[in-house]
């Protein structure tokens, strides 16, 4: 019995790192919308960071314009797929960084996926103009995060044992534990 309690306040926890995730991405782009819409960027840092309003109908580098059902659709089938793989995740602390990592994927997907269904497009502001890095928000920041520290994780850290742990049966696994 106590397993199980301490198995659903981690997912508990996990939900809300997603909300408080999710609201920090929203409240930002809500700001951005009252402070920078129809107005001229705010300069951070002369010629290297600024916060520029952009309304991007597409994905990364403006790909896919006006494609809202399919990015709705991908962000479902990552979101389950994510929750899915986060279920299956053994106890430990060998696997927190996965959780941290599935954490910030859901957050991020649903970020943008909230501005995709109630606006139509996303909300983009941080602009990296130094190098002409395309527009991003919050949102964007935790799939990239996730994504760059899912790769580290899987050459340095993981081992093919800790991945098979993970898609063993998880009766088989319990029954271990």
């Amino acid at each position: 019995m106590k397993q199980k309690n301490s198995r659903t306040l981690e997912y508990i926890i996990a939900i809300l790192c997603v909300a408080a995730g999710i609201f920090l991405d929203q409240w930002t782009k809500a700001l951005v919308v009252s402070h920078l819409k129809d107005q001229s960027p705010v300069v951070l840092i002369d010629q290297v960071l600024e916060f520029k309003y952009l309304e991007n109908r597409g994905a990364a580098f403006g790909l896919f314009q006006n494609r809202q059902i399919i990015f709705l659709i991908f962000s479902l089938v990552i979101t389950v797929i994510v929750i899915w793989f986060y279920y299956r995740l053994p106890r430990g602390k060998r696997f927190l960084p996965l959780r941290i990592v599935s954490v910030l994927l859901v957050a991020g997907a649903i970020g943008n996926c909230i501005d995709r269904i109630r606006t139509g497009y996303v909300v983009d502001f941080i602009y990296f103009k130094l190098i002409d890095f395309p527009i991003f928000n919050v949102a964007d920041m935790y799939v990239t995060v996730a994504v760059f520290l899912l790769i580290i994780l899987l050459i340095f850290y993981y081992k093919e044992e800790d991945l098979d742990q993970i898609f063993q049966s998880r009766k088989r696994r319990e029954t271990a534990d």
